[in-house]
């Protein structure tokens, strides 16, 4: 409690708060959400199995609107990245060491989660249990990677995509969503490989609302720079958005839910589609109505502290929610304990409650043991100064422009895309995996190696290597 005093009591004045808020408030509804639509029961063989209730509950699909936050995540993180960026280059550095530094608060708490599920699935399998039930698990408790693919593939190109921002302002984003359309007519009247590119056309265009939100703070920005924060704004973007993805859903072609859901003729969430874009329209009008009151409320002691504290393990949280689960269902059915009722029974909604409650408590175990990584990571980046600021005795940044190292700093910025796309294709070629796969590891071997090869080459960026003579 007492550093927490001390890092509220040491907030620089001009912080955006409310961001911070934002992300803690979206990280919670996941969990929440990811917890309360799991329906457990158990397959033949009499292993306990898990899936989504929201198929069985299509009365709930318009909940999915505001339960669907994944562009809240890339709005924050689109403005977070601006101004760490930003400040990089007023010390001197490069977009390359921003890069290689931005590295660390993303991979190390999710290098912690891929080391233990693999080394945990390679036990299992010398215990001799079955490599596919093996993958079947780790599968379930690596979902939250879906997301971080994406965020990943946006990171490194925050430094061109903010120069376009610079230049073109808010034609930047309508013009991405301009090509998620495009992608979606495709899905619809073929050919359906068009949609491909909205995986990045659609995440970015959010996150390019996170630069605009950034440069609002700079009046004397072009127009087209900044977006526009007043209450008009908020319920003219939140009417706008509503009225766009009711039409696009009730009487359009896409379905109601923003959730994937098994069936459904289109899927919202992957790829992003229109009506996802329309919802997060909508989403920021009520951002920017509820901005006022939060940033009163965040003025206070308590409630800053608390936002603080969730945005200290924020990642770790996220990461291993999914895990939390796993093991709390295989200790209730070792001890012939875990409830099985219908989706939609009394019994089901009345579980809900204890369910949560038992999970919340398995979390914060997984959170007391592994959160200390992302907790560490962040205070090395920020350093004792300013927030974001190296510390004393850092090393020298890599990729930190040298007179005469331009061949060098090429080099390092090469290494630096490698080790993103390693870790990335790792992510990727696991998440792709079938869940049935026999997988002795839980994950491809491929993927676990492109991955450690890819986190590896940016831990020894990090380190300076990159930078030395």
């Amino acid at each position: 409690m007492r550093r927490l005093r001390q890092l509220a009591e040491r907030t620089p004045a001009g912080r955006e708060r409310y961001l911070d808020l934002l992300r803690a408030l979206a990280i919670t509804m996941v969990v929440l959400g990811h917890w309360g639509v799991t329906v457990i029961g158990h397959d033949r063989a009499g292993r306990p199995t898990g899936h989504s209730a929201l198929g069985d509950l299509p009365r709930a699909w318009p909940l999915t609107w505001v339960a669907q936050v994944m562009p809240v995540f890339f709005l924050v993180g689109g403005y977070a990245n601006a101004a760490s960026l930003t400040a990089r280059r007023r010390r001197g550095g490069d977009a390359t060491g921003w890069l290689v530094d931005r590295s660390a608060r993303l991979i190390r708490p999710t290098t912690a989660l891929v080391l233990v599920l693999a080394a945990g699935a390679g036990l299992a399998t010398l215990r001799h249990a079955d490599p596919t039930q093996v993958r079947t698990v780790v599968w379930f408790a690596t979902i939250p990677l879906w997301f971080l693919v994406a965020y990943l593939v946006v990171v490194p190109l925050t430094p061109p995509m903010y120069a376009l921002h610079r230049r073109f302002g808010l034609a930047v984003p309508v013009v991405l969503v301009a090509l998620v359309a495009l992608g979606d007519l495709g899905r619809l009247l073929g050919p359906a490989g068009l949609a491909g590119g909205n995986y990045l056309f659609g995440w970015l265009a959010v996150h390019q609302l996170g630069f605009a939100w950034y440069d609002a703070r700079t009046p004397e920005l072009p127009r087209r720079r900044r977006l526009p924060l007043s209450r008009r704004a908020g319920a003219l973007l939140g009417a706008g958005g509503l009225g766009a993805l009711v039409l696009l859903t009730v009487p359009g072609p896409y379905p109601v839910v923003l959730l994937t859901v098994p069936g459904e003729r289109l899927d919202n969430a992957a790829p992003p589609s229109l009506a996802l874009l329309a919802a997060a329209t909508a989403q920021l009008g009520l951002i920017l109505l509820l901005r006022g009151p939060a940033e009163r409320w965040l003025r206070r002691s308590g409630p800053w502290q608390a936002v603080i504290a969730v945005n200290a393990v924020v990642l770790t949280v996220f990461l291993w929610h999914l895990t939390a689960a796993v093991l709390l269902v295989g200790l209730l059915d070792a001890l012939g304990l875990l409830p099985t009722p219908g989706v939609g029974s009394a019994a089901w909604w009345a579980w809900r409650i204890p369910w949560l409650a038992a999970l919340a408590v398995v979390l914060a175990a997984l959170v007391a043991v592994f959160g200390p990584i992302e907790a560490r990571t962040r205070r090395v980046a920020a350093g004792p100064g300013r927030p974001g600021s190296p510390g004393p005795g850092s090393a020298e940044p890599a990729g930190t422009a040298r007179p005469g190292g331009s061949a060098r700093a090429a080099a390092v910025t090469g290494l630096a895309v490698a080790g993103y796309a390693g870790v990335v294709a790792g992510l990727l070629l696991n998440s792709l995996t079938r869940k049935a796969a026999p997988e002795p590891l839980g994950l491809p071997a491929p993927a676990l190696v492109a991955y450690l090869a890819g986190a590896g080459m940016l831990r020894l960026l990090r380190s300076g290597w990159g930078s030395r003579g």
